[in-house]
């Protein structure tokens, strides 16, 4: 990360996931379904239900659709939260892409909202 300073005060610069920035081990899992959850959220809003009325629609109880929507999400696979899109009525891909030039580092992993 790079850091400035900014009206005397040292500030780091963000690298665009939060959680590798407080240096957490699964940073890249965590901000995926993050960005899932943030999107069911969207949704559910976007219809005007009340999270009884979507965690009956989804399947699940109410406090767990509670804690998923408040970014408390371990516990809850991406899979389930892939599965929640499906429910909601959105059409889910998964595309793998070519290999990398490079093969000392992993693979990234982003999700696309079309």
């Amino acid at each position: 990360m790079k850091t400035r300073v900014i009206d005397g005060v040292e500030v780091e610069e963000s690298s665009g996931n939060v959680y590798a920035d407080l240096g957490m081990p699964d940073a890249e899992e965590m901000l995926v379904k993050c960005q899932l959850s943030m999107k069911i959220e969207e949704i559910i809003k976007a219809r005007r239900w009340t999270q009884q009325q979507a965690a009956e629609v989804l399947g699940m109880p109410q406090p767990k659709l509670s804690k998923m929507l408040r970014g408390q999400f371990r516990g809850i696979s991406q899979a389930k939260m892939l599965e929640c899109l499906n429910l909601l009525g959105r059409d889910v891909q998964i595309v793998i892409g070519p290999a990398r030039r490079t093969r000392t580092r992993p693979g990234r992993l982003d999700v696309v909202f079309a």
